[in-house]
């Protein structure tokens, strides 16, 4: 009898420390990126810990408005949370102290004060990424004469476009500009602060009237079926492209495949300097949530550097814990890390960060300006450019939000 109970005791503290969640991201929404996370790093941590987790994926402005909703109610139900730093950064009020959360592996100073804010850590990171250019060897043959690959000027891009053209007659420049592709960050992160050294606060700027024009001669080179490309993996291995931009984990699957035809460097410089996004995620407990205790065992999981790589091989963001750089398999992952590590120690580098704190309609107004001055080819109209940096100021200030890296150092 006596030890009926006690397993009935122990059945019972089973039942207890087991744990359903809910893990609510503004990453990972891609399908198969949502499934990999879902079957290959939340099904081992539910097998290790009893604790489930049920991956959320949502739109920012679905992730925002739950936070503060949840905020307002004193309650909620979402335990953890993922998201960019300008996701989280705006939300600092409503998010608890993660400076007792242990990670499973060592973060450096630097990246763990980039969720310090209000006094406490609001967030540990997760995973960072970027977006670089992507070569097929074959393209390697046309490069100008004298031009290093690995510190490309967008000057060095055109010609290099323009010589590849010449000799094979196709378009062999890819750059995203699909109704889901990330081309506003190739505007607002690579060529405005590339070529105006800024992100927002020269936006209708002579510079940015002449990166316009720049774009209108580039994109003779580039390949007709932009307009209708997400990602740019598949026209890298269909060859459609010899030379593509995009982020790291939409041309992973390329590299992945063919590892001996590619290879990644760093994203173009312009007059200002060589602007490129850094992308940083964090995981941050609501001061709601329903079970931070979870939670705080979910960071340490998701940070343990087994399950970092494993990440970087399932998604393409790479590692925060400084012991899985070193457990990087060769191949594929290597040379996406090479070109990530280059581009950050450019030395003329421009680091910017991602928009956070406003509406989306900010996305809107770059794409709008590209596609008028660039896929429709109409000319670039000083005036026009002058309105949409006015409505542009206008959402900051409506927001209360401060202008990104570089423009708010």
């Amino acid at each position: 009898m006596k030890r009926l109970i006690l397993l009935g005791v122990l059945a019972c503290g089973l039942l207890v420390s087991a744990a359903d969640i809910t893990w609510m991201s503004t990453q990972f929404t891609p399908i198969a990126e949502g499934e990999f996370v879902r079957s290959q790093i939340l099904a081992p941590f539910a097998e290790e810990t009893g604790i489930s987790v049920e991956l959320l994926n949502v739109e920012y402005a679905e992730f925002s408005s739950r936070i503060e909703a949840e905020y307002r109610a004193g309650a909620g139900e979402i335990a953890v949370l993922c998201g960019l730093h300008g996701d989280l950064a705006p939300f600092s009020y409503a998010l608890a102290d993660v400076s007792g959360v242990i990670p499973g592996g060592t973060i450096s100073p630097t990246l763990m004060a980039k969720g310090q804010m209000a006094g406490k850590q609001v967030y540990i990171p997760l995973m960072q990424a970027t977006y670089l250019v992507v070569v097929n060897v074959k393209a390697l043959a046309y490069l100008p004469v004298g031009v290093n690959i690995w510190a490309l000027t967008y000057d060095d891009l055109l010609a290099w476009a323009k010589n590849v053209y010449e000799a094979t007659g196709e378009q062999k420049l890819g750059i995203p500009a699909g109704p889901k592709s990330l081309i506003h960050r190739f505007i607002h992160g690579y060529l405005y602060p590339s070529f105006t050294g800024y992100q927002v606060l020269a936006f209708d700027s002579a510079a940015a009237v002449d990166m316009w024009s720049y774009m209108q001669e580039l994109w003779q080179y580039v390949n007709p079926a932009a307009p209708t490309w997400d990602a740019m993996d598949t026209p890298l291995l269909s060859e459609e492209v010899w030379i593509a931009w995009d982020h790291t984990a939409r041309v992973k699957e390329a590299i992945v495949q063919r590892p001996n035809d590619f290879i990644a460097v760093p994203s173009p410089a312009g007059p200002a300097g060589r602007g490129f996004i850094s992308v940083l995620a964090g995981l941050a407990i609501p001061g709601t949530s329903p079970d931070p205790e979870a939670a705080a065992r979910l960071i340490t999981y998701l940070t343990t550097p087994e399950v970092q790589v494993k990440i970087l091989e399932g998604v393409g963001f790479f590692p925060v814990a400084e012991e899985a750089a070193g457990a990087v398999p060769a191949g594929a992952l290597q040379i996406l890390a090479k070109g990530v590590s280059a581009q950050a120690a450019s030395p003329d580098g421009i680091v910017c960060f991602i928009p956070g704190g406003i509406s989306d309609e900010y996305k809107k107004i770059y794409t709008d300006t590209f596609f008028k001055f660039v896929i429709q080819g109409q000319p670039v109209d000083a005036e026009y450019l002058r309105q949409q940096a006015t409505r542009m100021r206008e959402l900051y200030l409506e927001a209360g939000a401060p202008y990104p890296a570089p423009d708010g150092k």
